[in-house]
């Protein structure tokens, strides 16, 4: 886990880790930093040394990570988070809302289909399809 004198000065808020490879998941990134009135650091984890994070290839190749200077958040949650941080009560309730069940089964339910389908999305290439597991067609 990480501490608040790890994290870059400008990411004392948290930092968002992301597939850079997949243009969906870029697209997003970049609409939700429009869109929200606070929005963390956020790099493409083929930037980072993921293992200072301890994160894993698996780990940033199927979820999008949230690293807070206290916690770490993977997919739904990760968004959850990131919502929780912002200044207004609608953004705060809606993070609450998506890490409270039974929304948060729905929320991982949805997360996990778009990051299985990223690929054929508006903007996803063939590049986001995420890879097979290694022991497939052994």
């Amino acid at each position: 886990m990480m501490t608040p004198q790890q994290l870059s000065k400008t990411s004392r808020t948290g930092l968002l880790i992301f597939d850079g490879d997949c243009a969906f998941c870029t697209t997003w990134v970049n609409r939700l930093r429009d869109w929200l009135p606070q929005f963390p650091e956020a790099q493409p984890y083929q930037w980072l040394d993921i293992d200072a994070y301890g994160l894993t290839t698996h780990d940033v190749e199927n979820y999008a990570w949230y690293i807070s200077p206290s916690r770490q958040f993977a997919g739904h949650l990760a968004f959850s988070a990131i919502l929780r941080t912002q200044r207004g009560f609608g953004y705060r309730f809606l993070g609450h809302l998506l890490a409270t069940f039974p929304f948060s089964i729905v929320a991982s339910a949805g997360y996990s289909f778009v990051a299985a389908n990223r690929h054929r999305l508006p903007g996803g290439t063939p590049a986001c399809a995420m890879k097979p597991p290694a022991n497939v067609g052994v």
